[in-house]
C-alpha cells in the first residue's frame, strides 16, 4: 500500500467510534526503519477557520485493522492528543 492510498482513509477510534480525521504523516524509527506512529490532524480551532494546533500521535501498536476506506485504531485520544514539534 501506498501512503497516498493510506491518506483517503479516514480513522475511527475503536473505543468511542469517533472519527479522527485522515493521515497526514507518518513517524519511523530511523535506526530501524519501523513505522512507530501515524499522525492525524488533531480537531479544529473555531469552525476550521484557524486550522490545528493540535495532532493525534496514534502509536502503530494501536492501530487494530486498515480495511479499504478505514483505519480502526483502538485509543485514549486525551493520551494521544499533542502539540506538534515547533518548526512544522
Amino acid at each position: 500500500m501506498r501512503f497516498s492510498e493510506l491518506r483517503e482513509k479516514e480513522v475511527i477510534n475503536c473505543r468511542d467510534c469517533e472519527r479522527l480525521g485522515y493521515p497526514c504523516d507518518l513517524a519511523f524509527d530511523i535506526r530501524t526503519g519501523c513505522m512507530e506512529a501515524l499522525i492525524v490532524p488533531g480537531p479544529c480551532k473555531l469552525f476550521g477557520f484557524l486550522g490545528h494546533d493540535q495532532e493525534y500521535i496514534i502509536p502503530w501498536k494501536c492501530i487494530r485493522q486498515i480495511g479499504c476506506d478505514i483505519i480502526l485504531v483502538d485509543i485514549r485520544t486525551e493520551d494521544c492528543l499533542k502539540k506538534p514539534p515547533e518548526g512544522n
